[in-house]
């Protein structure tokens, strides 16, 4: 018995080595799939004609996985890029390239956005390209004057939300505007219903880490029904939310962030809160001021407008009674402690008082100013 267990001590560990180095050796790939490889690597040198007014940079995609069918095949790649100027990191998106063979040589016949993946603008038609002072408005079936008119609002978003967020940020945004409102909810996969109604969403990630810039993605039939001044406005409240991206992190509470871009928005301009908060001011006319804050689920999309549109009014009021009361640098102050400290300390540190007894004096200035 002992001399097996010492020859299974020395063959065990050379078994486990062999399988682990099986395990992480590539397959073998055979000719035809290294020449469907360098078929799409050489078509994807340079991006297609179809897109040269976009300033594209770093255009590639990564093959990750390839299927033979015949005289075809499907290739699953990553695309990766960059909106020159704009995007501090490469956007992705996964992509379905298809092949034929002819002649004895493979040739891309299509790419589109892959099973389960958010396509591109590029994807809904072709694209045109409008620059402003401050932004890259990019939009497909849309009129060059809607597109230049977008670019105008958004340079002037652009300093409104730098007088309002003091930190740094790019100073610049990315406007895109779909042809319809489904197209719109294609783009940001959800249903069109929840966009109804909406002049604009902004998309991005949270955190100061390298990321692509934020897409503002206009509603063309929200955007329609607004008002020249409802334009300033929303668009103004999304280039905020742009600002304030690298200081805004899951731990910032939602209607700070909504609050405080609805707040730049109306900064400046003669809004009273009776005008501006109609949803929020009936209720509290009927004796029914909110309890609390208004929640994270209080924003949610496609459910009771009217207590969306409170939730909105809500926390505006409340970021102009910080403004007001304590000062604009310490809403500025308590927006960048929320994203990296607990609220209570947050809110402490900023304003110097109990979270509570901040809860109530936002709750007596909507009877005060709502009644």
């Amino acid at each position: 018995m002992p001399p097996v267990r010492r020859s299974l001590v020395r063959v065990l560990p050379l078994l486990l080595s062999a399988l682990l180095a099986g395990c992480g050796a590539p397959a073998p790939r055979d000719g035809a799939e290294r020449d469907i490889r360098e078929a799409v690597a050489a078509w994807s040198r340079t991006p297609p004609e179809r897109l040269a007014g976009i300033p594209l940079e770093g255009w590639a995609y990564e093959v990750s996985a390839v299927r033979r069918d015949g005289a075809g095949a499907t290739v699953r790649a990553e695309l990766r890029y960059r909106l020159s100027g704009y995007d501090p990191a490469a956007a992705g998106s996964a992509r379905e390239v298809r092949l034929t063979r002819d002649d004895g040589r493979w040739h891309v016949t299509g790419d589109r956005a892959a099973p389960g993946a958010l396509p591109q603008l590029w994807d809904q038609g072709p694209v045109a390209v409008v620059r402003g002072a401050h932004a890259l408005v990019l939009g497909v079936g849309q009129e060059t004057g809607t597109l230049s008119a977008i670019a105008a609002e958004a340079d002037r978003a652009v300093p409104a939300a730098s007088a309002a967020w003091p930190g740094p940020w790019a100073g610049r945004a990315v406007v895109l505007v779909p042809g319809s409102l489904e197209r719109m909810a294609e783009l940001l996969g959800r249903p069109a219903a929840e966009y109804r109604g909406m002049g604009a969403v902004t998309t991005g990630r949270v955190g100061a880490a390298p990321a692509p810039a934020d897409r503002v993605v206009v509603n063309p039939q929200g955007w329609a029904e607004l008002s020249p001044a409802g334009r300033g406005v929303i668009l103004t409240h999304e280039v905020t939310h742009v600002a304030t991206r690298a200081a805004t992190t899951a731990t910032t509470p939602l209607w700070l962030s909504e609050g405080f871009a609805d707040w730049a928005a109306y900064r400046g301009t003669p809004a009273a809160p009776e005008q501006a908060a109609p949803a929020l001011a009936r209720a509290v006319r009927r004796g029914e001021v909110p309890g609390e804050l208004p929640r994270t689920e209080d924003f949610a999309f496609g459910g009771d407008p009217e207590a969306l549109a409170r939730a909105y009014e809500g926390a505006w009021l409340a970021c102009r009674l910080i403004a007001g009361r304590w000062g604009e640098a310490a809403l500025v102050d308590l927006y960048g402690r929320a994203g990296r400290e607990p609220w209570p300390v947050a809110v402490r540190g900023a304003l110097g008082v109990d979270p509570d007894a901040w809860a109530k004096d936002w709750q007596e200035a909507l009877r005060a100013e709502l009644r």
